[in-house]
């Protein structure tokens, strides 16, 4: 039960309950194309998104079998900045790899 407040002064100084919400996430998301080497793959996936060699190839494989790949989970400015670099890193090697950040449901 809440406390009691019985005048202005108790008013100012009562706690409020404060509910914060987690931020938003975002799945990055690295599509295929029939262009881009896999190597250079699993150096975007290394370089931009930290990932051991293992995790990289995985990912990589995923991409070319199934035509789409996460690479991680983030908030919305996080994996903004991942697809930005990934895109830059395509561009300046002249490749076609396309790069996505998808919504997640927040979890019920």
């Amino acid at each position: 039960m809440p406390p009691v407040i019985e005048n202005q002064h108790e008013l100012a100084h009562a706690p409020v309950p404060v509910r914060l919400a987690p931020p938003p996430m975002y799945q990055v998301v690295l599509l295929n194309d029939d262009y881009t080497p896999m190597d250079f793959v699993v150096h975007v996936l290394q370089q931009v998104f930290h990932k051991g060699g293992e995790e990289a190839e995985r990912i990589m494989l995923q991409v070319h079998h199934k035509g789409r790949g996460v690479c991680g989970i983030y908030t919305r400015d996080v994996a903004a900045t991942r697809v930005d670099a990934v895109m830059r890193l395509a561009h300046a090697d002249q490749h076609p790899l396309q790069c996505l950040m998808e919504p997640i449901p927040p979890s019920s």
